[in-house]
């Protein structure tokens, strides 16, 4: 099926549908979004378009204001049109994709579908985003090319951020727009998209609240307090630091209620059934309106006191005794010790093995997920894959079922879980008969799932577009450092992952980036890929080592190092193979002056990158100022005023300035249109990136270091310093962050030059090296980085 994407109509225009219309803007579409005519309008009212679109002009208007973002760029809210159901449904025949997210009543939804069927294109999709009625009652009385041309797309909210797409095809729906939405979910928004059948709840919530609901009745089995639950729930077995009590104060009790209570009442043959009780304790928050951070309070009640460092007093329910009381610091040794645990492997393996508390909730509740994710096989999905990514992009787990189930060992799993009580589904039992050992295994770079039906292992459908670093595991590295593995990701490309802690840049990581070019070119290969699939692709420059050079006032080795930074991020550049990276997470400090440097980057969207040395009382040393040097004389042009642009690369810098999303980090010049790139999903950068290394190599040229930078001198100063100085004025800016200002306009202006003149990258470097390593001698600076390696968040001081 050949389609082509060009308009979408979202009827619906509330927290989703607002979300929705945001999301598809991102990705360069014309949006039209529809909601109801408000009911109060007077007479006079009725006739002005402004007050009949009020609603959906309100929602938008709340979309553009969210934080985080709804949008990767406030301008692409230019791509929206919004009106209402009464006076633009017709509009929606110049649509290609009419995507429903009205409120969750059958009955509305069926009027609103009546009239799209009235006035859609024939052809055109239509899809529900309903999170639980079943999709096959929406087509009565549709027409075949409608009933044809529907199905389900299940969005999570916020669905800019959470990656999970549910697809839930009815029998009447073609094979062939099922194959297209899973396809254009995938590359063009960026989603996991996951096919679902037309089961109540689907797979993520249909699992996710039962993971929830399980908890909730091991807490008052147990004995446990709610603050030890979110604890040991959170981060420790790889999932949101919301835990389980604070999750659903974030989504709201009324609806974590409706939705336990749906699937008890729409799944009758659940084995699990007395798992979705709603527990006497959210009862008590329900009938009290306590329905979580909506409402100001529902597990955790926030008091708007602060204790005496400054910190908020949040009271946390006793379940018990329903009173509100202080957080007490835990006692139990199992959720102590997993801090010292790096490996999210261990620290399950840990939790399993504990004799406490702790070790009983998780070991428990882990075992209750094993026996319930594999008795919904084939009930909601015929593959296990689908409920672990469901999981993962979903409810942003780091691991699904099958994969947590994998760490513990499949015969492991099954014996604990039998003697727990737990009812393990017969196809586990018959895989482990036929000599199997595990649900997934990685081979040649690929990894392969168990296959139910064919009772043997293939490759996940469209994984073949992906590299994950992890597949590559069973393989003998090409080279290795302390702090970096270099990967040969096939068809002469190497990969180097970087392996330290937060992925932060130190001498380990410069020292591997060095070696694995140096490799690259005196071997048969045709480039480099600097990337990994961590949440972060780095936080920046080793902080730690820093700081204790400059407390201990080594300042020859301190120079050392910045000057191997420099010549690092200039090798990336300056080498006879190219050099490609690519970005998620943050891209932080030494890791944007690395992105700077390479050929191009291939970046996910959601890439937040930045140079934020300020906020330790830095600039950016390695290569990052002189790069904004670099990028301020190339924008220079004839007859230019040349201090605007000047000014806007000082402001960038001096403010710490974070590139909200990849498209946002254009705008601040850390991208460049014609070098860098933006891939939707995360998971397809580094392929992306191989395929960049390919092209580049064709033809490929070292450059030639540049010694054509024109730096402003004196006159730069001189404005640079009273932007500086109105950043002071504006309370931008404290009295060392001027002091910080002061040296950064020092580099990007070349120095005390008298005027205008050109200077090489090396000049630069060497001006922004001894600003930078005047500052590690600053008292105040000293007290930012410590800081900062304390509390992770920055002093203003």
């Amino acid at each position: 099926m050949s389609r082509r994407i060009k308009k979408i109509a979202v009827l619906g225009s509330g927290v989703m549908g607002s979300g929705i219309t945001c999301h598809f803007a991102n990705i360069g579409l014309d949006v039209l979004m529809l909601d109801i005519v408000p009911k109060d309008l007077s007479e006079a009212e009725n006739t002005k378009p402004a007050a009949r679109n009020r609603i959906v002009n309100q929602a938008l208007d709340a979309a553009i204001k969210a934080r985080p973002a709804a949008l990767y760029d406030k301008s692409f809210a230019s791509r929206i049109q919004t009106g209402n159901f009464e006076d633009d449904m017709s509009k929606i025949g110049q649509c290609d994709w009419i995507i429903e997210v009205v409120v969750e009543r059958l009955d509305i939804k069926k009027i609103i579908f009546e009239q799209v069927d009235r006035h859609r294109k024939k052809g055109s999709i239509v899809t529900s985003n309903t999170s639980g009625i079943p999709i096959h009652l929406m087509l009565e009385g549709r027409s075949d090319d409608f009933k044809k041309h529907f199905c389900g797309t299940h969005f999570f909210n916020p669905p800019r951020y959470l990656r999970l797409l549910e697809v839930i095809p009815t029998q009447e729906t073609d094979p062939e727009l099922v194959n297209f939405l899973m396809h254009f979910g995938d590359v063009h928004l960026g989603k996991q998209t996951v096919l679902c059948k037309d089961t109540p709840a689907f797979i993520g919530n249909r699992v996710g609240v039962y993971a929830m609901a399980k908890i909730f009745q091991l807490t008052s089995q147990l004995g446990l307090r709610i603050e030890d639950v979110d604890a040991l729930t959170g981060p420790n077995i790889g999932r949101p630091k919301t835990g389980t009590f604070r999750l659903g104060d974030l989504v709201g009790h009324d609806t974590a209620a409706k939705v336990i209570q749906g699937i008890k009442e729409n799944c009758p043959n659940d084995e699990q059934a007395a798992a979705f009780e709603v527990p006497g304790y959210l009862q008590f928050l329900l009938d009290n309106n306590f329905l979580g951070n909506k409402m100001g309070q529902g597990f955790y009640k926030k008091t708007g006191e602060k204790d005496d460092k400054g910190r908020p007093v949040i009271l946390a329910l006793n379940l018990d005794t329903l009173e509100y009381e202080t957080s007490s610091k835990s006692d139990i040794p199992s959720l102590k010790a997993a801090k010292q645990i790096d490996s999210l492997g261990k620290r399950i393996q840990h939790f399993f093995a504990a004799e406490d508390k702790g070790g009983d909730l998780v070991r428990r509740s882990l075992l209750g997920l094993f026996a319930y994710a594999s008795n919904r096989i084939p009930e909601i999905t015929d593959h296990l894959y689908s409920i672990d990514d469901a999981m993962r992009a979903g409810y942003a787990w780091e691991m699904g079922p099958f994969e947590y189930w994998d760490v513990i060992g499949l015969q492991k799993g099954i014996e604990l879980a039998e003697a727990n009580g737990e009812k393990i589904a017969p196809w586990v039992k018959d895989m482990q008969a036929a000599g199997h050992d595990s649900f997934y295994k990685s081979e040649n770079g690929a990894r392969l799932y168990y296959d139910i039906v064919s009772k043997s292992y293939k490759m996940i459908p469209g994984s073949a577009d992906f590299i994950i670093l992890d597949n590559y595991r069973n393989r003998a590295p090409v080279h290795k450092t302390s702090e970096t593995i270099l990967h040969d990701i096939g068809d002469g490309v190497l990969n180097l992952e970087f392996t330290s802690m937060h992925n932060t840049i130190g001498e380990g990581v410069l020292r591997g980036i060095n070696e694995s070019i140096q490799l690259a070119e005196e071997g048969d290969w045709k480039g480099l890929v600097i990337g990994n699939n961590a949440a972060n692709f780095s936080v920046g420059a080793n902080l730690m080592m820093i700081a204790m050079m400059a407390y201990q006032q080594e300042w020859d080795q301190l120079n050392f190092a910045v000057n191997m930074f420099q010549q690092t991020t200039m090798r990336c550049r300056y080498s006879t193979i190219p050099v490609v990276i690519a970005t998620q997470g943050y891209v932080f400090g030494g890791g944007c002056e690395t992105l700077m440097h390479c050929d191009a980057a291939v970046c996910a969207a959601e890439s937040y990158i930045g140079l934020v040395e300020v906020g330790v009382g830095l600039i950016p040393g390695g290569g990052g100022t002189k790069e904004f040097a670099v990028r301020a004389s190339d924008a220079f042009f004839e007859g230019d005023v040349q201090m605007p642009t000047l000014i806007d690369k000082f402001k960038t810098i001096a403010l710490g300035t974070v590139g909200t999303s990849a498209q946002e980090a254009f705008n601040y010049g850390y991208l460049l249109k014609h070098r860098d790139t933006v891939v939707m999903n995360k998971d397809r950068n580094i392929a992306e990136a191989k395929h960049k290394v390919l092209e580049l190599a064709q033809n490929y040229v070292m450059p030639s270091q540049r010694n054509d930078i024109t730096v402003l001198g004196r006159a730069g100063l001189a404005a640079l310093y009273i932007a500086a100085n109105e950043l002071k004025r504006g309370n931008y800016a404290s009295e060392h962050d001027i002091k910080i200002a002061h040296k950064l306009a020092w580099v990007l202006c070349g120095g005390d030059l008298t005027g205008a003149q050109q200077v090489s990258e090396q000049y630069l470097l060497d001006v922004e090296r001894e600003a930078f390593l005047s500052l590690c001698g600053e008292q105040k600076t000293l007290e930012r980085i410590q800081y900062m390696l304390q509390n992770n968040k920055p002093l203003r001081n």
